[in-house]
């Protein structure tokens, strides 16, 4: 070998090892930035799991507040739990970047302060403390909290993004310095060869050619690395991207996912599993269903094990909306489940495990159940309404004559008996009709503005003698004036029912409480509860520590004729009295109880605006007078005891059948005092119109209505209009004598009917 060749040879050498060398270099300066670039992808994912752990307790929270399950309690603690350990990794991971171990610093004692004002929260609803709740929350400390938390987060996570945007950047370029030697490199060596072959000359064009045909498939294959580096690294990119949506979206759906294998293993759950299914990491599917009791749709029949979704779709069956009823065995509340199932399926078509999609429809169903009941006690209470009148008119008739009956035979004591038990017998089903129409909510009220607190002190002195010694009653009255638009003597008779009943639910004695509040019914207890209209309330509770009631016996309470009691011991008219007086008050009415330990009946009672009105004064009784009454009542039975009842008050009478014929006695001169009319008569006119016509041809005259069903032109919403009276049938002697004297002394002008009022 000539010495120039050497030289050539030894320079090529060279050359080659600082390459190599380079290469070396650049490459292990690759293998560091691939290092940092994962250190910080990993430092973002536990800023993602801290952000996920307060997030977590913090629903946890809101979860037990809506809902008062101990599911969600424990879901926080566990949530709680898990953070500290998720902060140290955290500040372990940021603690080569100073910027980023300032912010985390700033952060840490923001994140714990958040999680003891939830746990507070939390510690506050379990111990039923709402005024300190209700502080706690109206000072807002952990929704700003919060929001700063997440900001500094979002911030620690902007910068670690932009340091792994910058490390990939770093890493791109090196690979490219990289592939930049590399060709340096070729070049260089492909100079040396040519200058070889120059100073040999004895290089054949055979040798050339390979030379050439060599260097370009280098070529080549470099071009295709270069190619291939590039797809690979944009395929990382949206490789990440896409995994980053796919947890995101997993993590954060409301409906509940288990992916299982052939062997019903579970590979898979999202945290919404945790909270409705309570699966816990590492628990089978047979584990989870021993902590429940599974049944169909009809909440009866059992779920035999190959019914169970599971089963169904390893055998290779999809399904959408497949009902279920979950009874845990921790004693937590019922759910409904909808449950959705597709097979997984490898290339040949073999089910190799599945996805199943769990749907929470306890609210939903729960609405229904509310809507569906609040409809059946509608139609019931239109029914009953509808034959209230007809009845009240035969129970005028009996009263009034038994009661005369009873008076003319003080001589025949036998038959007096006999006709007071028919009396007392006519009173009975009068009171059960107005209990009916009061469950019906057909009752005309008087409503006004009542001091909530001094009534219901009233009301305890007087059940103390009714109730016995073995109860014991006592008041927790929120301090303060606090107003109730209500009737005053249907919340009397509407706490009386609530005690007795709470008197038979205690037979060996115990404590009745009753208790005041005033409350705020938000848009989401509105969404769960139907009829209810969100705004503040007067909340009354009348709590027992009785026998308390089963789930089922809690949703027939307010039927008609629906009692637990002996046959002879209730009617079961009672609590159907207080929906009826309570849902017609335009309030709202809640059971909770429990069995074994009690009962809390909760009235929602209208807020009153303005002044407590006094009660009206009493009027003496009064026995008659020699006034002229005009009486329409289409009814022949109960128009003839009207006028020989009013004839044995002295009074003149005039009758009439119906409206038109009324008109005509009227146009001709009739002379009379008082228009003494029922409100439903034939002949399309009713009695109000016919008062407005009377009015409108006899200014200033003086009207009495009487009715059995107070669905008419004078009680709109079940409130009487204002300036009438109303004699409610069926009625007494006296109280005939009293209505009229009352409505003779200026009580009654008729006046124009009014504009209709906004429904209640």
């Amino acid at each position: 070998m000539i010495p120039s060749q050497r030289v050539i040879l030894g320079a090529g050498l060279a050359i080659l090892l600082i390459i190599t060398a380079a290469s070396i270099g650049l490459d292990v300066k690759s293998r560091s930035d691939a290092a940092r670039v994962n250190h910080t992808v990993e430092v973002l994912k536990k800023i993602s799991d801290v952000h996920l752990w307060v997030r977590r307790a913090e629903s946890a929270v809101r979860g037990y507040e809506i809902y008062r399950t101990a599911g969600f309690a424990e879901e926080f603690q566990a949530a709680r739990s898990r953070i500290a350990p998720a902060l140290a990794d955290l500040k372990r991971a940021v603690s080569d970047n100073s910027d980023q171990v300032t912010l985390f610093e700033a952060t840490e004692p923001l994140i714990l302060r958040r999680i003891e004002v939830a746990a507070e929260a939390l510690r506050l609803r379990t111990n039923g403390d709402a005024n300190g709740f209700n502080a706690l929350r109206d000072r807002a400390e952990g929704r700003g909290l919060m929001e700063t938390l997440t900001a500094n987060l979002e911030r620690l996570a902007a910068g670690e993004e932009k340091l792994l945007a910058d490390r990939e950047a770093d890493s791109r370029r090196t690979g490219i310095v990289l592939l930049g030697i590399d060709v340096i490199g070729a070049l260089v060596i492909l100079l040396l060869v040519v200058m070889l072959l120059r100073a040999s000359r004895r290089t054949t064009d055979q040798l050339q050619s390979s030379l050439h045909a060599t260097q370009a498939a280098k070529e080549a294959l470099e071009a295709a690395v270069a190619e291939r580096t590039a797809h690979l690294v944009t395929a990382h990119d949206e490789l990440r991207l896409s995994v980053n949506v796919l947890q995101s979206t997993f993590h954060s759906m409301a409906e509940a996912v288990l992916v299982i294998d052939a062997d019903s293993t579970i590979l898979l759950s999202n945290p919404a599993a945790e909270r409705m299914l309570l699966h816990r990491t590492g628990m089978g599917l047979g584990s989870l269903r021993a902590m429940s009791d599974v049944f169909h749709g009809d909440g009866v029949t059992p779920l035999k094990p190959d019914e169970l979704p599971s089963a169904r779709v390893l055998r290779g069956e999809q399904f959408e909306e497949l009902e279920m009823i979950v009874r845990p065995h921790s004693g937590n509340g019922v759910r409904h489940l909808m449950i959705s199932g597709r097979p997984m399926r490898d290339g040949q078509g073999k089910v190799t495990g599945a996805v199943l999609v769990y749907h929470d429809a306890t609210t939903s169903r729960e609405i229904e159940r509310q809507l569906h009941q609040s409809q059946k006690l509608d139609a019931i209470g239109k029914l009953t309404g509808g034959v209230a009148h007809d009845f009240n008119n035969m129970l005028t008739v009996i009263s009034g004559n038994t009661e005369t009956l009873v008076a003319s035979l003080k001589q025949q004591p036998e038959l007096q008996r006999v006709a007071r038990l028919i009396d007392d017998a006519a009173e009975r089903c009068a009171e059960l009709i107005q209990h009916l129409l009061a469950f019906a909510r057909r009752q005309p009220l008087q409503p006004r503005n009542v001091e909530i607190n001094g009534a219901i002190a009233d009301i305890a002195r007087l059940l103390r003698p009714t109730l016995g010694e073995q109860i014991q009653i006592e008041t927790v009255l929120e301090p303060g004036p606090m107003t109730a638009h209500i009737d005053p003597s249907r919340l009397t008779n509407a706490v009386l029912n609530m005690a007795i009943n709470a008197r038979d639910a205690m037979p060996n004695g115990g404590k009745l409480l009753l208790e005041t509040h005033r409350v705020v019914l938000d848009e989401a207890y509105a969404q769960a509860n139907a009829e209810v209209r969100p705004g503040p309330y007067v909340m009354l509770a009348v709590s027992d520590t009785g026998t308390g009631m089963s789930a089922d016996i809690q949703q027939k309470a307010f039927e008609p004729f629906f009692t637990t009691k002996e046959v002879g011991k209730g009617s079961g008219l009672g609590l159907s009295m207080v929906y009826g007086f309570v849902k017609q008050s335009g309030g709202h009415i809640k059971i909770y109880s429990e069995q074994g330990h009690g009962t809390t009946i909760k009235l929602y009672l209208p807020p009153g605006e303005g002044m407590v009105e006094a009660a009206p004064p009493t009027t003496p009784p009064a026995e008659g007078g020699a006034e002229t009454i005009f009486v329409v009542e289409d009814d022949p039975m109960v128009r003839n005891f009207v006028t020989v009842q009013l004839q044995s008050l002295g009074y003149k009478t005039v009758a009439a059948a119906d409206g038109r014929a009324a008109l005509q006695l009227i146009e001709a001169g009739q002379a009379f005092d008082l228009l003494f009319t029922d409100v439903v008569i034939p002949g399309g006119m009713s009695g109000r119109e016919l008062a407005d016509e009377v009015a409108r041809l006899r200014p200033g005259v003086k009207v009495l209505y009487t009715s059995g069903y107070t669905d008419n032109a004078i009680v709109h919403h079940g409130k009487l209009d204002d300036g009438v009276m109303l004699l409610t049938k069926p009625y007494r002697r006296n109280q005939l004598a009293e209505m009229i004297r009352k409505a003779l002394g200026g009580g009654g002008l008729a006046t124009a009917s009014p504009a209709p009022r906004p429904p209640v």
